[in-house]
């Protein structure tokens, strides 16, 4: 005898294909596209605060003050030594171009002094770029 006749699909007792929103906790989906300033900031202190500033009127060190960065075009803070590659690159830092630079700054833009490795994590990045958007503008 064949017991084949009996199977019942899945979606008639467990409805995947519904959107359950029950205690309003996101689903991994959601968690994973938001990003979070607060777990940015410890990227940015771990991984970026050797050489950076991000507050109004703070220092450059290795590399730039990034206060106001954030929608302006690539080596522009007053005061600070770019490589000819960074001013000559045209790029307009946004969420988008940060997201790719960030991957892998030399490759991205040939020439940069940045000595950074990069993120290799689109999570990490998303949530850097939170934070830098956060804490480098009024």
């Amino acid at each position: 005898s064949n017991n084949n006749n009996n199977f019942q699909s899945p979606t008639t007792s467990f409805p995947f294909h519904t959107k359950q929103k029950r205690n309003n906790r996101p689903t991994t989906a959601t968690m994973a596209k938001k990003a979070s300033a607060k777990k940015g900031a410890k990227i940015f202190k771990t991984k970026c605060s050797q050489c950076h500033t991000v507050e109004e009127g703070g220092p450059h060190k290795q590399g730039p003050n990034l206060y106001g960065f954030f929608g302006r075009q690539s080596g522009q803070a007053d005061g600070y030594s770019y490589s000819a590659a960074n001013k000559k690159s045209g790029v307009m830092w946004g969420e988008d171009t940060l997201f790719d630079y960030l991957e892998n700054p030399k490759k991205y833009m040939k020439g940069t002094k940045m000595v950074f490795a990069g993120l290799k994590k689109p999570q990490d990045r998303k949530d850097l770029i939170a934070y830098l958007k956060e804490s480098s503008s009024a």
